[in-house]
Protein backbone atom coordinates (compact mmCIF):
# COMPACT_ATOMS: atom_id res chain seq x y z
CA UNK A 1 0.00 0.00 0.00
CA UNK A 2 1.42 3.69 -1.03
CA UNK A 3 0.35 6.70 1.11
CA UNK A 4 -1.94 7.81 -2.29
CA UNK A 5 -3.96 4.54 -1.07
CA UNK A 6 -4.69 6.14 2.26
CA UNK A 7 -6.81 9.01 0.71
CA UNK A 8 -4.52 12.01 1.70
CA UNK A 9 -4.51 15.42 0.08
CA UNK A 10 -1.88 15.88 -2.18
CA UNK A 11 -0.40 18.82 -0.12
CA UNK A 12 0.50 16.01 2.60
CA UNK A 13 1.54 13.45 0.04
CA UNK A 14 4.07 16.11 -0.87
CA UNK A 15 5.53 16.49 2.95
CA UNK A 16 5.63 12.71 3.27
CA UNK A 17 7.75 12.24 -0.21
CA UNK A 18 9.76 15.23 0.98
CA UNK A 19 10.93 13.41 4.40
CA UNK A 20 11.77 10.56 2.56
CA UNK A 21 8.96 8.13 3.31
CA UNK A 22 7.66 5.92 0.06
CA UNK A 23 5.84 3.62 2.28
CA UNK A 24 3.49 3.93 5.12
CA UNK A 25 4.59 1.94 8.53
CA UNK A 26 1.84 -0.98 9.45
CA UNK A 27 0.77 1.39 12.69
CA UNK A 28 0.35 4.08 9.89
CA UNK A 29 -1.66 1.64 7.30
CA UNK A 30 -4.01 0.02 10.18
CA UNK A 31 -4.50 4.02 12.11
CA UNK A 32 -4.89 6.43 9.55
CA UNK A 33 -8.25 5.00 7.34
CA UNK A 34 -9.81 4.27 11.02
CA UNK A 35 -8.97 8.15 12.22
CA UNK A 36 -10.28 9.41 8.77
CA UNK A 37 -13.43 7.43 9.26
CA UNK A 38 -13.99 8.87 12.46
CA UNK A 39 -13.54 6.30 15.10
CA UNK A 40 -11.57 6.40 18.40
CA UNK A 41 -9.22 4.77 18.48
CA UNK A 42 -7.24 2.64 21.55
CA UNK A 43 -3.67 1.78 19.54
CA UNK A 44 -0.70 -0.12 20.76
CA UNK A 45 2.12 0.91 18.90
CA UNK A 46 6.14 0.78 20.17
CA UNK A 47 8.34 3.73 19.43
CA UNK A 48 10.33 4.06 16.42
CA UNK A 49 7.16 3.07 14.29
CA UNK A 50 6.28 6.12 12.79
CA UNK A 51 3.33 6.72 15.18
CA UNK A 52 3.75 10.60 14.93
CA UNK A 53 2.73 10.82 11.29
CA UNK A 54 -0.26 7.98 11.68
CA UNK A 55 -1.92 10.61 13.91
CA UNK A 56 -0.64 13.64 12.64
CA UNK A 57 -1.61 13.00 8.89
CA UNK A 58 -5.28 12.60 9.26
CA UNK A 59 -5.66 14.90 11.41
CA UNK A 60 -4.14 17.91 9.61
CA UNK A 61 -6.58 16.40 6.53
CA UNK A 62 -9.16 16.32 8.67
CA UNK A 63 -9.08 19.97 10.07
CA UNK A 64 -8.08 21.42 6.39
CA UNK A 65 -11.48 19.62 5.13
CA UNK A 66 -13.25 22.74 7.42
CA UNK A 67 -12.10 26.15 7.21
CA UNK A 68 -10.83 28.06 9.93
CA UNK A 69 -13.02 30.85 11.69
CA UNK A 70 -12.29 34.52 10.47
CA UNK A 71 -11.89 35.72 13.40
CA UNK A 72 -9.39 34.85 15.94
CA UNK A 73 -8.61 30.71 15.42
CA UNK A 74 -9.40 28.89 18.86
CA UNK A 75 -7.85 25.50 18.98
CA UNK A 76 -9.67 22.37 17.34
CA UNK A 77 -7.06 19.73 18.42
CA UNK A 78 -4.83 19.01 21.23
CA UNK A 79 -1.93 16.73 21.17
CA UNK A 80 -1.01 15.69 24.79
CA UNK A 81 2.66 13.91 25.51
CA UNK A 82 4.80 13.28 28.66
CA UNK A 83 8.04 15.22 28.15
CA UNK A 84 9.15 18.90 26.62
CA UNK A 85 11.36 16.69 23.94
CA UNK A 86 8.47 14.76 22.72
CA UNK A 87 6.19 17.89 22.63
CA UNK A 88 9.13 19.69 20.50
CA UNK A 89 9.74 16.90 18.22
CA UNK A 90 5.63 15.89 17.75
CA UNK A 91 5.08 19.76 17.72
CA UNK A 92 7.38 20.12 14.50
CA UNK A 93 5.83 17.34 12.88
CA UNK A 94 2.48 18.90 13.29
CA UNK A 95 4.15 22.45 12.11
CA UNK A 96 5.72 20.76 8.94
CA UNK A 97 2.29 19.11 7.85
CA UNK A 98 -0.05 22.04 9.02
CA UNK A 99 1.72 25.18 7.16
CA UNK A 100 1.55 23.18 3.73
CA UNK A 101 -2.62 23.23 3.78
CA UNK A 102 -2.76 27.02 5.97
CA UNK A 103 -3.26 25.53 9.60
CA UNK A 104 -1.59 27.25 12.28
CA UNK A 105 0.70 24.67 15.02
CA UNK A 106 2.07 25.43 18.59
CA UNK A 107 3.96 23.85 21.67
CA UNK A 108 3.49 24.33 24.87
CA UNK A 109 5.50 23.31 27.37
CA UNK A 110 7.54 24.36 30.92
CA UNK A 111 10.62 25.22 31.64
CA UNK A 112 10.03 28.80 29.00
CA UNK A 113 8.82 32.13 29.39
CA UNK A 114 4.80 31.73 29.40
CA UNK A 115 4.27 34.96 27.93
CA UNK A 116 5.79 33.94 24.58
CA UNK A 117 3.32 31.25 24.66
CA UNK A 118 0.53 33.53 25.50
CA UNK A 119 1.50 35.90 22.58
CA UNK A 120 1.48 32.70 19.59
CA UNK A 121 -1.92 31.95 21.37
CA UNK A 122 -3.73 35.12 20.86
CA UNK A 123 -2.44 35.24 17.43
CA UNK A 124 -4.73 32.18 16.66
CA UNK A 125 -3.93 28.22 16.56
CA UNK A 126 -5.23 25.18 15.15
CA UNK A 127 -3.61 22.75 16.80
CA UNK A 128 -1.79 23.46 20.21
CA UNK A 129 0.71 20.15 21.10
CA UNK A 130 1.55 20.30 25.23
CA UNK A 131 2.69 18.66 27.95
CA UNK A 132 -0.27 17.96 30.68
CA UNK A 133 1.06 20.69 33.17
CA UNK A 134 1.79 23.78 31.22
CA UNK A 135 -1.63 23.32 29.68
CA UNK A 136 -3.35 23.46 32.88
CA UNK A 137 -1.68 26.77 33.95
CA UNK A 138 -2.95 28.00 30.59
CA UNK A 139 -6.59 26.63 30.84
CA UNK A 140 -6.73 28.06 34.39
CA UNK A 141 -5.13 31.96 33.47
CA UNK A 142 -7.94 31.86 30.67
CA UNK A 143 -5.23 31.86 27.99
CA UNK A 144 -6.38 29.00 26.57
CA UNK A 145 -9.88 28.21 24.94
CA UNK A 146 -9.91 24.56 24.86
CA UNK A 147 -14.23 24.87 24.16
CA UNK A 148 -13.86 24.25 20.64
CA UNK A 149 -11.24 21.19 20.61
CA UNK A 150 -13.03 18.22 17.95
CA UNK A 151 -9.46 16.34 18.27
CA UNK A 152 -7.58 14.71 21.18
CA UNK A 153 -4.56 12.60 20.91
CA UNK A 154 -3.08 11.23 24.07
CA UNK A 155 0.71 9.84 22.83
CA UNK A 156 2.66 7.91 24.93
CA UNK A 157 -0.02 7.90 27.20
CA UNK A 158 1.19 4.43 29.69
CA UNK A 159 4.08 6.95 29.95
CA UNK A 160 2.25 9.88 31.21
CA UNK A 161 0.68 7.17 33.87
CA UNK A 162 3.61 6.27 34.72
CA UNK A 163 4.64 10.07 35.68
CA UNK A 164 1.56 11.01 37.47
CA UNK A 165 -0.03 12.69 35.02
CA UNK A 166 -3.50 10.63 35.38
CA UNK A 167 -4.91 13.87 37.34
CA UNK A 168 -4.12 16.50 35.43
CA UNK A 169 -5.31 14.25 32.32
CA UNK A 170 -8.53 14.20 33.69
CA UNK A 171 -8.71 18.12 34.67
CA UNK A 172 -7.37 18.82 30.91
CA UNK A 173 -10.98 16.64 29.80
CA UNK A 174 -12.88 18.73 31.77
CA UNK A 175 -12.17 21.84 29.69
CA UNK A 176 -13.00 19.92 26.53
CA UNK A 177 -16.38 19.24 24.78
CA UNK A 178 -18.00 16.22 25.61
CA UNK A 179 -18.84 15.26 21.80
CA UNK A 180 -14.89 14.83 20.70
CA UNK A 181 -13.07 11.87 18.65
CA UNK A 182 -9.93 11.01 20.92
CA UNK A 183 -7.10 9.09 19.80
CA UNK A 184 -4.88 6.99 22.75
CA UNK A 185 -1.77 5.61 22.11
CA UNK A 186 0.41 3.57 24.65
CA UNK A 187 3.35 1.29 24.18
CA UNK A 188 1.64 -0.65 26.80
CA UNK A 189 -1.56 -1.71 28.12
CA UNK A 190 -1.31 -1.65 32.11
CA UNK A 191 -4.97 -1.41 33.96
CA UNK A 192 -3.78 2.29 34.53
CA UNK A 193 -4.38 2.25 30.26
CA UNK A 194 -7.55 0.22 30.47
CA UNK A 195 -9.28 2.49 33.24
CA UNK A 196 -8.24 5.38 31.43
CA UNK A 197 -9.93 4.32 27.94
CA UNK A 198 -12.68 3.56 29.41
CA UNK A 199 -13.01 7.30 30.48
CA UNK A 200 -12.03 9.42 27.85
CA UNK A 201 -12.60 7.06 25.26
CA UNK A 202 -16.32 6.42 23.02
CA UNK A 203 -16.33 2.37 21.55
CA UNK A 204 -12.92 2.50 20.55
CA UNK A 205 -11.16 0.51 17.84
CA UNK A 206 -8.37 -1.33 18.92
CA UNK A 207 -5.36 -1.08 16.89
CA UNK A 208 -2.21 -3.71 18.16
CA UNK A 209 0.65 -2.50 15.45
CA UNK A 210 3.18 -4.44 16.90
CA UNK A 211 3.46 -6.92 19.70
CA UNK A 212 4.19 -5.04 23.03
CA UNK A 213 7.81 -4.69 24.61
CA UNK A 214 9.39 -5.99 21.24
CA UNK A 215 12.57 -4.34 20.21
CA UNK A 216 12.82 -2.73 16.10
CA UNK A 217 14.34 -5.64 14.00
CA UNK A 218 16.98 -3.42 12.50
CA UNK A 219 18.57 -3.04 16.29
CA UNK A 220 21.42 -5.48 17.08
CA UNK A 221 21.93 -6.26 20.34
CA UNK A 222 25.11 -6.84 22.01
CA UNK A 223 26.37 -7.14 25.79
CA UNK A 224 29.90 -6.53 27.03
CA UNK A 225 30.77 -8.57 30.75
CA UNK A 226 33.03 -5.73 32.81
CA UNK A 227 33.19 -4.82 36.23
CA UNK A 228 31.67 -1.71 37.64
CA UNK A 229 34.63 0.32 37.83
CA UNK A 230 35.90 -0.39 34.40
CA UNK A 231 32.83 0.46 32.63
CA UNK A 232 33.79 4.47 32.23
CA UNK A 233 37.27 3.04 30.63
CA UNK A 234 35.91 0.04 28.27
CA UNK A 235 33.10 2.77 27.17
CA UNK A 236 35.66 4.97 25.69
CA UNK A 237 37.94 2.55 24.92
CA UNK A 238 35.12 1.45 22.17
CA UNK A 239 34.56 4.52 21.05
CA UNK A 240 38.12 5.51 20.15
CA UNK A 241 39.11 1.48 18.72
CA UNK A 242 35.71 1.56 16.71
CA UNK A 243 35.98 5.73 15.98
CA UNK A 244 32.54 5.64 16.96
CA UNK A 245 31.21 9.71 15.51
CA UNK A 246 27.64 9.76 17.54
CA UNK A 247 26.33 7.14 20.27
CA UNK A 248 23.85 8.04 22.97
CA UNK A 249 24.58 6.85 26.36
CA UNK A 250 21.80 5.99 29.01
CA UNK A 251 22.39 6.20 32.63
CA UNK A 252 19.99 5.28 35.64
CA UNK A 253 20.59 8.39 37.75
CA UNK A 254 21.42 12.31 36.64
CA UNK A 255 24.54 12.21 39.06
CA UNK A 256 26.19 9.17 36.76
CA UNK A 257 24.95 10.93 33.66
CA UNK A 258 26.82 14.79 34.67
CA UNK A 259 29.55 12.22 36.27
CA UNK A 260 30.33 10.68 32.99
CA UNK A 261 30.26 13.34 30.72
CA UNK A 262 32.72 15.15 32.75
CA UNK A 263 34.94 12.29 32.60
CA UNK A 264 34.53 11.34 28.67
CA UNK A 265 35.62 15.24 28.07
CA UNK A 266 38.63 14.31 30.20
CA UNK A 267 39.38 11.12 27.86
CA UNK A 268 39.12 13.78 24.68
CA UNK A 269 35.45 12.58 23.79
CA UNK A 270 32.83 15.63 22.97
CA UNK A 271 30.32 14.40 25.02
CA UNK A 272 27.06 16.29 26.74
CA UNK A 273 24.55 14.91 28.99
CA UNK A 274 20.95 15.75 28.73
CA UNK A 275 18.21 15.53 31.82
CA UNK A 276 15.44 17.12 33.96
CA UNK A 277 17.90 19.15 35.72
CA UNK A 278 18.94 20.71 33.17
CA UNK A 279 17.22 24.05 31.55
CA UNK A 280 14.37 23.81 28.44
CA UNK A 281 16.53 25.88 26.62
CA UNK A 282 19.99 24.10 27.32
CA UNK A 283 18.65 20.76 26.90
CA UNK A 284 17.03 22.08 23.44
CA UNK A 285 20.64 23.15 22.28
CA UNK A 286 22.53 20.16 23.75
CA UNK A 287 19.91 18.19 21.11
CA UNK A 288 20.89 20.32 18.33
CA UNK A 289 24.47 19.96 18.53
CA UNK A 290 24.35 16.50 19.16
CA UNK A 291 22.18 16.08 15.58
CA UNK A 292 24.67 18.95 13.93
CA UNK A 293 27.74 16.65 15.15
CA UNK A 294 29.35 19.26 17.32
CA UNK A 295 28.78 16.97 20.35
CA UNK A 296 29.74 13.16 20.10
CA UNK A 297 27.81 11.62 22.82
CA UNK A 298 24.90 12.21 24.38
CA UNK A 299 24.77 11.22 28.14
CA UNK A 300 21.05 10.91 29.16
CA UNK A 301 18.40 9.48 31.63
CA UNK A 302 15.39 7.93 30.68
CA UNK A 303 13.62 11.54 30.32
CA UNK A 304 15.21 10.80 26.46
CA UNK A 305 14.39 7.04 26.21
CA UNK A 306 11.05 7.83 24.62
CA UNK A 307 9.73 9.78 22.10
CA UNK A 308 13.19 11.23 20.74
CA UNK A 309 13.69 10.50 17.42
CA UNK A 310 17.72 11.56 16.26
CA UNK A 311 17.68 10.43 12.28
CA UNK A 312 20.53 8.04 11.55
CA UNK A 313 21.48 7.27 14.85
CA UNK A 314 23.86 4.33 14.64
CA UNK A 315 24.34 3.02 18.23
CA UNK A 316 23.03 3.34 21.52
CA UNK A 317 24.63 2.59 25.19
CA UNK A 318 23.17 0.85 28.05
CA UNK A 319 25.93 2.51 30.45
CA UNK A 320 23.24 1.23 33.26
CA UNK A 321 20.63 -1.28 32.71
CA UNK A 322 17.44 0.75 34.07
CA UNK A 323 15.50 0.23 36.92
CA UNK A 324 12.66 0.03 35.15
CA UNK A 325 13.11 -3.46 32.22
CA UNK A 326 10.92 -2.08 30.31
CA UNK A 327 12.88 1.05 29.83
CA UNK A 328 15.21 -0.98 27.78
CA UNK A 329 13.29 -1.41 24.56
CA UNK A 330 12.38 2.49 24.99
CA UNK A 331 16.63 3.18 25.12
CA UNK A 332 17.31 1.04 22.29
CA UNK A 333 14.24 2.49 20.23
CA UNK A 334 16.39 5.69 19.55
CA UNK A 335 18.57 3.32 16.76
CA UNK A 336 16.92 1.37 13.82
CA UNK A 337 14.04 3.51 13.58
CA UNK A 338 11.49 3.89 10.59
CA UNK A 339 13.51 0.73 8.74
CA UNK A 340 16.76 1.77 9.79
CA UNK A 341 19.40 -0.76 11.18
CA UNK A 342 21.46 0.56 14.50
CA UNK A 343 23.06 -1.37 17.55
CA UNK A 344 22.36 -1.39 21.02
CA UNK A 345 25.17 -2.15 23.66
CA UNK A 346 24.70 -2.89 27.11
CA UNK A 347 27.75 -2.65 29.61
CA UNK A 348 26.66 -5.28 32.27
CA UNK A 349 28.44 -5.54 35.84
CA UNK A 350 27.49 -8.25 37.90
CA UNK A 351 25.19 -6.78 40.53
CA UNK A 352 23.23 -6.19 37.39
CA UNK A 353 22.67 -9.47 37.22
CA UNK A 354 18.99 -9.24 38.33
CA UNK A 355 18.08 -6.88 35.85
CA UNK A 356 19.89 -8.68 32.99
CA UNK A 357 17.62 -11.66 33.56
CA UNK A 358 14.93 -9.69 33.77
CA UNK A 359 15.08 -7.69 30.44
CA UNK A 360 16.12 -11.30 29.17
CA UNK A 361 12.62 -12.69 29.85
CA UNK A 362 10.66 -9.45 28.86
CA UNK A 363 12.50 -9.94 25.70
CA UNK A 364 11.98 -13.52 25.54
CA UNK A 365 15.27 -14.18 24.36
CA UNK A 366 19.19 -14.14 25.32
CA UNK A 367 21.30 -11.01 24.61
CA UNK A 368 24.46 -12.13 22.81
CA UNK A 369 27.57 -11.95 24.98
CA UNK A 370 30.92 -10.68 23.80
CA UNK A 371 34.18 -10.15 25.58
CA UNK A 372 36.92 -7.16 25.03
CA UNK A 373 40.22 -8.32 25.99
CA UNK A 374 41.44 -6.56 29.07
CA UNK A 375 38.31 -5.98 30.35
CA UNK A 376 36.84 -9.33 31.33
CA UNK A 377 35.69 -9.74 34.39
CA UNK A 378 37.12 -12.06 37.40
CA UNK A 379 34.13 -13.78 37.96
CA UNK A 380 32.47 -14.18 34.80
CA UNK A 381 28.62 -15.04 35.72
CA UNK A 382 27.60 -15.63 31.91
CA UNK A 383 24.34 -17.60 32.21
CA UNK A 384 24.82 -19.61 29.34
CA UNK A 385 28.07 -20.67 31.07
CA UNK A 386 26.47 -21.36 33.89
CA UNK A 387 24.21 -23.47 32.45
CA UNK A 388 26.14 -25.36 30.81
CA UNK A 389 28.32 -25.84 33.72
CA UNK A 390 24.53 -27.20 35.64
CA UNK A 391 23.75 -29.54 32.62
CA UNK A 392 27.19 -31.22 32.66
CA UNK A 393 27.35 -31.53 36.77
CA UNK A 394 23.68 -32.71 36.70
CA UNK A 395 24.71 -35.28 33.69
CA UNK A 396 27.77 -36.47 35.69
CA UNK A 397 25.59 -37.27 38.80
CA UNK A 398 23.09 -39.24 36.89
CA UNK A 399 26.02 -41.32 35.71
CA UNK A 400 27.40 -41.82 38.91
CA UNK A 401 23.57 -43.06 40.63
CA UNK A 402 23.60 -44.82 37.33
CA UNK A 403 27.03 -46.98 37.77
CA UNK A 404 26.27 -46.99 41.54
CA UNK A 405 23.16 -48.76 41.06
CA UNK A 406 24.45 -51.21 38.66
CA UNK A 407 27.29 -52.13 40.70
CA UNK A 408 24.77 -52.81 43.74
CA UNK A 409 22.81 -54.99 41.42
CA UNK A 410 25.43 -56.95 40.39
CA UNK A 411 26.33 -57.84 44.10
CA UNK A 412 25.22 -61.38 45.32
CA UNK A 413 21.99 -60.66 47.94
CA UNK A 414 23.43 -61.69 51.36
CA UNK A 415 21.64 -64.11 53.26
CA UNK A 416 18.65 -63.14 55.78
CA UNK A 417 20.07 -64.01 59.64
CA UNK A 418 18.58 -63.61 62.63
CA UNK A 419 18.73 -60.09 64.22
CA UNK A 420 21.68 -59.69 66.35
CA UNK A 421 20.62 -60.12 70.57
CA UNK A 422 21.36 -61.82 73.58
CA UNK A 423 22.40 -65.38 73.26
CA UNK A 424 19.31 -67.62 74.61
CA UNK A 425 20.19 -69.64 77.69
CA UNK A 426 20.66 -73.26 77.08
CA UNK A 427 18.61 -75.11 79.10
CA UNK A 428 19.43 -77.36 81.60
CA UNK A 429 18.61 -81.69 80.85
CA UNK A 430 16.74 -82.64 84.07
CA UNK A 431 18.79 -84.32 86.95
CA UNK A 432 17.89 -88.05 87.41
CA UNK A 433 16.66 -89.13 90.76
Amino acid sequence: MSFKELGLRAELLQAVTSQGYTTPTPVQTRTIPVILEGHDILAGAQTGTGKTAAFALPLVQMLSNEPARKKKRQPRALVLVPTRELAAQVGSVMQDYSRRVSLRATVIYGGININAQIMRLNRGVDIVVATPGRLLDHASRGTLDLSRVKFLVLDEADRMLDMGFIDDILAVAAFLPDKRQTLLFSATYPVGIKQLAEELLNDPKQIEAAPPNRAADGVNQILYRVERHRKRELLSTLIKKEKWHQVMVFTRTRYGADKLTDQLNADGISAAAIHSSKSQSLRTRTLADFRHGSVQVLVATDVAARGLDIGGLPRVVNYDLPDIVENYVHRIGRTGRAGETGVAISLVCDQEQALLVEIERLLNHKIPVTRLAGFLPASDHDPDIIAAKRKLKEKAAKKQKKNITKSTESRPKPQKTGKPGKPKPTQKKPKKK
